[in-house]
């Protein structure tokens, strides 16, 4: 995969004409679900409401501050200027969805499953990765400085032009995931999992001093 060919994500398909909800709607339905709709200026902080199923619908707006939504799936699912921050979304099955300029501070995504997913203008600083599977997923201009991939499978996973700075992929391996137009003062990886990784001229020059080498030239 050289430069300027891109990895063909499959994005949302959502209808384009999609009726107002509010999202406490979804406390009215039998299965916790909210699907074809459009949800703006939703507050829903502080909430207990897991295995929540949402699908082929677009927020805009809303505010998930410290709510547990464990066990969540999302599909074809566009999410903007959203706040999650702190919001519990381990166990959950997130596919096709975009978060564009949302805020996912300390989000715990632990043990889930994403596949063809875009995080774009966000900030997931502390978020936590561990153990789950990403499959087509790209992060882009975002920043993900301190936050968790420990144990993780990436399968086609990008970081294009993010702040990393001590994100952790410790026993992550990182074949074929491309870091080089990302920025890093240090990461928190083993020698191993680096093999395959794609890196900018300047950041094996920063590897290797994190590997305790001493270049001369």
């Amino acid at each position: 995969m050289g430069r300027g060919n891109y990895m063909k994500i499959e994005t949302p398909k959502i209808p384009t004409e999609l009726p107002s909800k509010n999202f406490h709607d979804i406390l009215y339905e039998e299965d916790l679900e909210l699907e074809m709709c459009q949800i703006q200026h939703s507050i829903f902080n502080d909430e207990v409401l897991n295995k929540v199923r949402l699908s082929k619908m677009v927020l805009k707006n809303c505010k998930f501050i410290n709510t547990d939504f464990s066990g969540i799936e999302m599909t074809d699912v566009v999410f903007e200027n959203c706040d999650f921050s702190n919001a519990k979304m381990n166990i959950s099955s997130i596919h096709k969805c975009i978060f564009r300029n949302c805020k996912l501070l300390g989000v715990d995504f632990t043990d889930s499953r994403f596949g063809n997913v875009q995080f774009m203008d966000s900030l997931l600083n502390l978020a936590a990765f561990g153990s789950s599977k990403l499959e087509k997923v790209q992060f882009q201009d975002s920043s993900i400085e301190s936050s968790d991939f420990y144990d993780c499978i990436f399968k086609k996973v990008e970081f294009k032009a993010c702040m990393m700075d001590g994100a952790n992929f410790e026993r992550t391996s990182l074949n074929g995931v491309d870091i080089s137009t990302s920025t890093f003062q240090s990461l928190v990886v083993s020698p191993s999992d680096l093999r395959g990784c794609k890196v900018s001229t300047y950041q094996a020059i920063q590897f290797s001093a994190l590997l305790g080498l001493e270049i001369i030239d």
